[in-house]
């Protein structure tokens, strides 16, 4: 039996792309926010068609999304305090 490489063998360690998760949360926001202009600006197609609520879901999208960028931030910023070492003052 010939010793044949699997795919555990083969494949390479794939490093994280946004460990603290704030370009995540960005984007999300930056999305629920175009979606919010895009439903301004069909406001009276969308009411027609009984989709009217779709605004709200945006706003509220945008504000939960701004919430969670400042939460995540903080924390970010908590992460790299804690990963510097004290320097002693002299």
């Amino acid at each position: 039996m010939e010793d044949t490489p699997t795919d555990a063998d083969t494949t390479p360690e794939v490093a994280p792309l946004d460990v603290d998760g704030v370009g995540a949360v960005a984007v999300g926001t930056a999305a629920w926010a175009v979606g919010l202009v895009l439903c301004l600006v069909l406001r009276g197609p969308l009411a027609d068609a009984g989709n009217g609520w779709w605004t709200w879901v945006c706003l509220t999208g945008a504000v939960l999304g701004l919430a969670g960028l400042w939460y995540v931030r903080r924390r970010r910023d908590a992460y790299r305090r804690a990963a510097t070492p004290a320097t002693p003052d002299a």
